[in-house]
């Protein structure tokens, strides 16, 4: 197998706020080095879309929508207090004018009382008077803040889209090339054969790249858990199929998105956007879509159910024997995770848990048409001490979180031997806790939904019978 070193040279990348002109391919070029890896260099044009102020709006907006809900939480405690305040006022009336009535009947001590009261209620309103005067200044502030983000924006929209998509024609390029090295340096070397994507002609998982951010899901930062990732085998019409799925309260899914192209989802186009009824919510993170149907753990339940993502309509619902349920045996920082569906090259799965296992992770291999259970295997891996899993080629890798920004493949089982083993593979994260985590055998990718945004790794893999 060949080892490829991946150089990117970025030229003068400074970003400006000018208007960019179309942007001009840089070149690309492969070769085989005299230790036999494989070297591609790609030097990308002068100026690139300005990703940095994209994420500056992006702080700025989390830091304006905290300022506004703390206003608001401000003005509902002034509203209680207003309430409060006019109803000791009435009292305080009616108490003045009764005495005024029969001042004969009142001691000093009444009065005394009376005009206690009075100043209680002098110091609440001016309490209140500086709160609105403290508020008109945010709101002030809050205006100028927002009219300074739309000058932003506007300028961003200047620059030309086909940009993003020209950067990533160029990577795509590279990758070209480096598939063509490295089939070079395979025919040289015929007793590593190439990797054959979606085939299981490679060993164990050796390694997992940095981190690709693609970008937020579709709802926002509010959306902190869910799943997304690529059908791996679209039926055609369909040449492509990438979904996303995010979390209503970190628990349930009741819309969900599809789009027919990479490039559809990068820039928000064509989305086809459905919504399950009641009734019929998805239950966390552990979705996944395969041949243009999703599957998912049906809402408080232990149920499977099959959806056309073609019409949305119920195809098959399926009881998943003895499975725990409503956050029983979850991930750790992935609540309601109990049923995680996975697919790898050889089909459908389900990663769970059971009282019988006493919370250790059981895998069962399922018939994606009836959703009954072929064959299941029972772990001695306790579920909720993992983050996540996936399967590659019927071997289960499990996940933890390490720090907020490292995670680890730490433990596997292998389905053919029956074996499982410590390991460590670790990777680093952008965000802090990792919820769907899906597996795609036709490019080798991981597709993770982590804390509302959206990434990919590349998985790296030993030489066929390679032993670790």
């Amino acid at each position: 197998m060949c080892t490829a070193s991946f150089h990117v040279l970025l030229l003068s990348s400074i970003l400006t706020t000018q208007v960019t002109t179309a942007m001009v391919p840089g070149s690309v070029n492969g070769s085989v080095g005299p230790n036999g890896f494989c070297h591609c260099t790609v030097n990308y044009p002068d100026l690139t879309f300005p990703v940095d102020r994209v994420e500056q709006l992006e702080m700025l907006s989390v830091s304006l929508s905290t300022t506004v809900e703390r206003e608001l939480t401000k003005i509902q405690e002034f509203a209680s207090k207003l309430s409060i305040h006019e109803h000791r006022m009435q009292n305080l009336t009616f108490r003045v004018e009764t005495m005024e009535n029969d001042v004969a009947s009142y001691s000093e001590l009444d009065f005394e009382l009376l005009k206690l009261e009075i100043r209680q209620m002098e110091s609440l309103t001016n309490k209140m008077k500086a709160t609105v005067a403290d508020s008109n200044g945010i709101i002030e502030q809050l205006s100028i803040e927002l009219k300074n983000m739309t000058l932003a924006i506007t300028k961003l929209e200047k620059f030309d889209k086909n940009n993003v998509l020209a950067i990533r024609r160029e990577v795509a390029a590279l990758k070209r090339r480096l598939e063509e090295c490295q089939e070079t340096r395979n025919q040289t070397n015929p007793t590593q054969p190439p990797i054959v994507y979606g085939s299981c002609n490679h060993g164990l998982v050796s390694n997992i790249s940095e981190p690709f951010v693609v970008q937020l899901n579709w709802r926002g930062f509010g959306y902190k858990a869910g799943a997304w990732g690529r059908d791996p085998a679209p039926v055609p019409p369909k040449k492509d199929l990438y979904w996303q799925a995010p979390l209503r309260d970190e628990r349930y899914m009741d819309y969900y998105r599809q789009y027919e192209s990479f490039d559809d989802l990068l820039l928000y186009k064509n989305p086809k956007e459905y919504q399950l009824g009641s009734g019929h919510l998805a239950q966390g993170s552990g979705m996944v879509v395969y041949k243009n149907n999703l599957y998912y753990n049906l809402l408080n339940s232990r149920n499977i159910r099959k959806v056309d993502i073609n019409t949305n309509g119920i195809v098959l619902t399926k009881d998943l024997p003895g499975a725990a349920f409503n956050n029983r045996f979850s991930y750790s920082g992935s609540p309601w995770q109990d049923i995680d569906l996975a697919v790898d090259e050889s089909g459908l799965w389900a990663i769970y848990a059971t009282e019988e296992s006493t919370g250790n992770i059981v895998i069962s291999k399922l018939n994606e048409t009836t959703l009954n259970v072929e064959k299941t295997w029972v772990t001695q891996q306790y579920k909720p001490a993992a983050s996540n899993a996936f399967i590659v080629c019927g071997v289960l890798y499990v996940t933890k979180t390490v720090t907020t920004r490292h995670e680890e493949i730490f433990y596997m089982y292998d389905t053919k031997t029956n074996q499982d083993t410590k390991i460590s593979i670790p990777f680093k994260k952008m965000m802090e806790y990792v919820h769907g985590v899906n597996y795609n055998p036709p490019d080798h990718k991981l597709y993770v939904y982590n804390d509302g945004y959206l990434i990919n790794y590349d998985l790296s893999f030993y030489p066929k019978n390679t032993n670790l």
